[in-house]
């Protein structure tokens, strides 16, 4: 009896490290075959272009999806947005540091302490109102916090770190 306890915790062990070796195989980055939405650079373990984790639209559509409705200072009525989580697209690039520097299209930069990744669900949208979302209206992709979640959300603090028409993440 001991024996076949010992070969059932040694199968459950071996299946979970199948399962998180195959884990880590669904974040290896492939490279884009579309126009590249995101860029991510600087502390990062994972590249499929020199140094950098390069992202179309399509790779950020396979990662899970999150949506929220909320209320922002850039439009008159509650706004659903969708797209992956800012910290699983961190994660898709193996990133690692203190704060990110968001820019955007435009060269406008933003700085989000490391932190915020865990603390709140940020999203990368690349959806605002189940569309998406052309340059003109913000987009393509927008790091949206969900504001109508938690009151500190509400300030001047977390709208400077909302970086719309983003298009490259920086990690330090």
């Amino acid at each position: 009896m001991p024996y076949r306890r010992a070969l059932a915790a040694m199968q459950a062990s071996a299946l979970a490290l199948g399962l998180v070796l195959c884990g880590s195989l669904v974040w290896a980055l492939d490279k884009p075959t579309g126009p590249v939405v995101l860029t991510i650079e600087g502390g990062i373990s994972e590249t499929n272009q020199g140094n950098k984790a390069q992202f179309d639209m399509q790779m950020l559509e396979k990662l899970p999806q999150r949506s929220f409705t909320t209320r922002t200072p850039w439009y008159p009525d509650a706004v659903t947005f969708t797209g992956p989580l800012l910290r699983d697209v961190i994660a898709a690039a193996g990133g690692k540091g203190s704060k990110i520097t968001a820019v955007a299209l435009n060269d406008y930069k933003t700085e989000i302490p490391f932190d915020d990744i865990h603390r709140h669900d940020a999203i990368v949208a690349r959806l605002m109102n189940n569309r998406p979302m052309p340059v003109r209206e913000k987009g393509p992709l927008f790091i949206v916090y969900p504001f109508d979640t938690k009151a500190e959300l509400r300030s001047e603090l977390y709208y400077n770190r909302a970086a719309w028409q983003l298009s490259v993440l920086r990690i330090r």
